[in-house]
């Protein structure tokens, strides 16, 4: 069972409504990726990974892209309190991407929240080191307070909250539904 912090928290996107964005997110991508021969969607794990593949699920179906495929990189730092488990950002590559070669891919790299910038840069950095031949990211919430130099090209929704506020991006399988909540933590 996960930790949740204590507050007051807001819906701020019910189910519907992140469908409607999901829907939005996917056609963008699919005019950015049209042309492109190998295509990978890269979720960050946790969230961003079954953000990656409801995305993926979309491109498929809808946008009739057959050439995508899905792969998920361990982050361990998250977007809005950096305090609760990792002080530094780290990547962990998993043994089977050891030898991966991207250099005639296009990523897309899929997150939850985009907040200061540590885990994007982080996937960046490696996924250049893996040669992509393009890189693209896409977040379900782009805060607009990045610290870093990492560009969002594809965002669901922005939302400019107070720095001591958190988004929590309520997706399953993690929760049981769909959702962003506004969290105001108590103040102890």
């Amino acid at each position: 069972m996960e930790f949740k912090p204590v507050g007051d928290r807001t819906c701020l996107y019910q189910p519907r409504q992140l469908d409607a964005v999901l829907d939005n997110m996917a056609w963008q991508a699919a005019a950015m990726l049209t042309a492109r021969k190998h295509i990978i969607l890269v979720g960050i794990l946790r969230r961003g990974a079954p953000l990656a593949e409801m995305l993926h699920s979309k491109l498929l179906c809808d946008f009739k892209l057959n050439n995508i495929s899905l792969m998920n990189l361990q982050v361990k730092r998250y977007a809005d309190d950096l305090t609760l488990i990792h002080p530094e950002t780290m990547l962990t590559e998993n043994p089977q991407h050891s030898a991966l070669d991207l250099s005639d891919t296009t990523v897309l790299l899929v997150d939850d929240v985009m907040y200061h910038g540590h885990s994007m840069l982080r996937s960046i950095e490696y996924l250049a080191r893996k040669q992509a031949a393009e890189i693209r990211t896409a977040v379900l919430v782009d805060r607009g307070a990045s610290k870093l130099p990492v560009r969002i090209d594809i965002a669901g929704v922005r939302l400019d909250v107070a720095p001591t506020d958190i988004i929590e991006c309520n997706v399953p399988p993690y929760e049981a539904e769909f959702r962003i909540d506004l969290l105001k933590p108590s103040i102890n």
